[in-house]
């Protein structure tokens, strides 16, 4: 009996095979036997046998997933293919059943040798793996510009490297959080390697100045995420219950939820879906301006459009040959017959969109200032004490006279008053993320935080009712010319919002070397971008893909920026690819995601009932889950707390073998247990100001949503309005 019934998939595309079939097939036989990857044992152990590569047919899956490659192409990508799963077989055979960390590090630190992005391969390979590895390196890159081919190794490195990561997880039987899951498994699972093989098939590469930007990244990512998923649940008998693989998204589901199988199943493929609704909604509406926005020719055009075919057909294809597959757990997953024809396929697409209609309506049908009933914060996990800078009172100060220098309680319209602003003690959170500043450190800190936070008021105020995004687009542009890297600004800021980022711009990017500034630009311009983001969905009153929401969510909240500023006084005592490694990376995307979950949390009735928002994890969450607020609230407090219990896993396990891994001296290891402190310094002052703020509070939200009255009858009633709560807070502060 299988574990679990197989849901019904989201297909709304047929799957298409490639006519050159038979020839790929006798073609990668050939080519592994001579590889060695055929019944030659591997410290003993045979990894597979000529039965075991012809039940699986990847040959099948190339053809699937690859329908209009050239005879040629098709023999090369399906040997990529034979390779990677025989990668993932080996190291399973050696280094997993019996965890052998040490000898898998060596194993993984060999095979970038064999993948030079310029030069050529000068080392010998000792194993299958590495010769798989020279023979297809050297046949697929001299087709490719260098820009590919960084990108390519890369994702192989990845898909590699990562493997680590599922080692170690099993042999400290530790189960990641969902957040973790789908980040980790979209760089081990090999789908955006898989990607650029798209590219290389298509013959066309998508254009080097757009392949970063957030939609080439939302559609590698989104296919990525989709693969990943659809490969958890065809593998879950072979991963969970054969191999004690712990690296599986219903098993991450059915654990974090506690939900039988069943239902984590069916959770993961509504996930999967949206993740296929997220890839068409971002191609439809996303790509074709950034086309037009950077000016690509129609040769350009013509790639991306291939491009994004060709990650479909993966799509279906690859569904295709999971459902075929002796690999996998299957029955009754072939619904069509194995050449098509007009009496299955079309129907099939119909029935799959109208199947998965009610969710891709829900994200779509919120209806914007439902009533929220009061309710009361929870005890957050917190095991950081906070302390606050003596000199937070005197920056509060500062902070009020600098905004209303710049500008923001005049500006039209007027969103921000003074009164309003010293209810929100910026300073009080940037005394509890720096306790040792210095006042002129602490001044800015404060600013940065005002202006950010305005930032974030201004543009769903001024531009959320409006029916497109041209003017916050050319207000966005402005921003950056505010920010230049050498000299002076192209232009003179105009606005209260423009003059307080120029303002910041001279006091913090100005003592900066050159190479930190144009990091810190690109924090900068990470975080207004997502305020466009976060207004397009606006316009569409679109509740954002959960996964997606997430990423987006530590742009809007500056976390970049955080990153940013905090590096910058490290020096140059930690080399840069350290923060490049897994183990940063997550120690600051846990901090991240722990701060904004504290918003998400602490702001729902805010943003939900008083502004009708559509970002908001809770609301993601109930529309994702569609359940009540009490399970989605509860839900969202459950993954803070993950996010912080690993946290401080990396803190306590991953970051000490860190420094032996990349034999750190005791400078570099003292940067980043400094580091460490000062995200947990920030995440304490998030909780801290969250708690402490009169910006979230039931009576902060009566009075500040309050119809105005006439002026002639404001002047009767005496001091009711902003400024006298205000000064009922600093009363009670002091």
């Amino acid at each position: 009996m299988q574990p679990f019934q197989l849901p019904e998939f989201y297909m709304p595309h047929p799957a298409r095979l490639n006519p050159n079939l038979e020839r790929a097939r006798a073609h990668t036989k050939a080519w592994a036997h001579e590889m060695d990857m055929i019944d030659v044992p591997q410290h003993g152990t045979v990894i597979w046998t000529e039965h075991d590569l012809d039940s699986h047919d990847y040959a099948l899956l190339c053809a699937y997933t690859h329908p209009d490659a050239t005879p040629d192409d098709l023999d090369l990508v399906t040997d990529w293919y034979v390779w990677v799963f025989y990668f993932d077989d080996h190291f399973v055979e050696l280094y997993k059943r019996n965890p052998d960390l040490a000898g898998a590090k060596a194993y993984l630190d060999r095979l970038p040798l064999f993948m030079p992005v310029e030069g050529p391969i000068t080392e010998e390979p000792t194993n299958p793996v590495e010769k798989g590895l020279k023979d297809l390196w050297e046949r697929t890159v001299p087709a490719h510009s260098a820009d590919w081919r960084h990108r390519f190794a890369e994702n192989t490195e990845h898909l590699l490297d990562e493997s680590m990561w599922e080692l170690l997880n099993i042999s400290e039987g530790r189960l990641s959080n969902p957040v973790e899951y789908v980040e980790m498994r979209r760089k081990v699972g090999g789908a955006p390697w898989s990607a650029n093989l798209v590219e290389h098939v298509t013959g066309m590469e998508v254009p080097a100045r757009i392949a970063l930007s957030r939609p080439m990244g939302v559609l590698r990512d989104t296919f990525a995420d989709a693969v990943h998923l659809r490969n958890d649940l065809f593998s879950y008998e072979r991963e969970v219950l054969d191999e004690g693989e712990l690296s599986n998204g219903v098993l991450v589901l059915e654990k974090f939820l506690d939900v039988p199988t069943q239902e984590a199943a069916e959770a993961v493929n509504d996930l999967l879906t949206s993740r296929l609704h997220q890839f068409e909604h971002t191609a439809l509406t996303e790509v074709p301006p950034l086309l037009d926005e950077h000016g690509v020719d129609p040769a350009g055009r013509l790639a991306v459009l291939a491009y994004v075919k060709g990650l479909q057909d993966w799509q279906s294809g690859g569904h295709e040959w999971h459902a075929r597959s002796s690999r996998y757990m299957n029955e009754g997953a072939v619904t069509t017959p194995l050449l098509g024809g007009p009496t299955g396929l079309g129907t099939s697409g119909i029935r799959s969109i109208l199947a998965t209609a009610p969710q891709r309506l829900r994200a779509f049908g919120h209806v914007p200032f439902e009533q929220v009933p009061p309710h009361s914060w929870p005890d957050m996990r917190m095991p950081y004490p906070v302390t606050i800078n003596p000199h937070w009172r005197d920056s509060l100060e500062h902070n009020v006279r600098w905004c209303g220098d710049m500008g923001f309680y005049d500006d039209v319209p007027r969103i921000w008053t003074a009164e309003k602003l010293r209810g929100y003690d910026f300073a009080l959170c940037s005394a509890g993320i720096d306790p040792d500043a210095t006042r002129e450190q602490l001044d800015l800190s404060s600013d940065w935080l005002a202006w950010g936070t305005y930032g974030d008021d201004y543009y769903p105020h001024v531009f959320g009712r409006t029916p497109d995004l041209s003017a916050a687009k050319v207000l966005n542009d402005r921003l950056k010319q505010l920010m230049p890297l050498e000299g002076e600004a192209p232009i003179p800021p105009v606005s209260p919002l423009e003059r307080g980022l120029a303002d910041l711009w001279r006091r913090t990017a100005g003592p900066m070397p050159p190479h930190h500034r144009a990091d810190f630009k690109r924090a900068v311009s990470v975080m207004i971008d997502a305020w466009l983001w976060e207004l397009h969905n606006q316009h569409l009153n679109r509740i954002p893909d959960p996964v997606d929401y997430v990423e987006m969510r530590r742009a809007t909240f500056g976390s970049d920026l955080t990153k940013s500023l905090a590096k910058f006084g490290h020096g140059n005592t930690v080399p840069p690819e350290v923060y490049r490694t897994r183990t940063v990376q997550s120690m600051e995307n846990t901090a991240a995601d722990y701060g904004w979950m504290v918003n998400d949390l602490v702001s729902y009735r805010k943003e939900i009932q008083y502004e009708g928002e559509v970002h908001n994890l809770v609301l993601v969450v109930r529309n994702f889950l569609d359940v009540d607020f009490e399970r989605a609230y509860q839900v969202v407090l459950d993954l803070q707390t993950a996010r912080m219990e690993q946290f401080e896993h990396i803190v306590d396990v991953e970051l000490p073998t860190l420094f032996e891994e990349f034999d750190l001296d005791r400078p570099a290891r003292d940067t980043l247990l400094k580091y460490a402190a000062e995200l947990q310094d920030w995440m304490a002052a998030i909780v801290e100001w969250h708690l402490k703020t009169y910006r979230y509070g039931p009576d902060a939200l009566e009075e500040h949503n309050r119809p105005q009255a006439p002026v002639v009858l404001r002047s009767l009633l005496g001091p009711t309005g902003l400024g006298t709560a205000s000064t009922r807070l600093v009363v009670n502060k002091t």
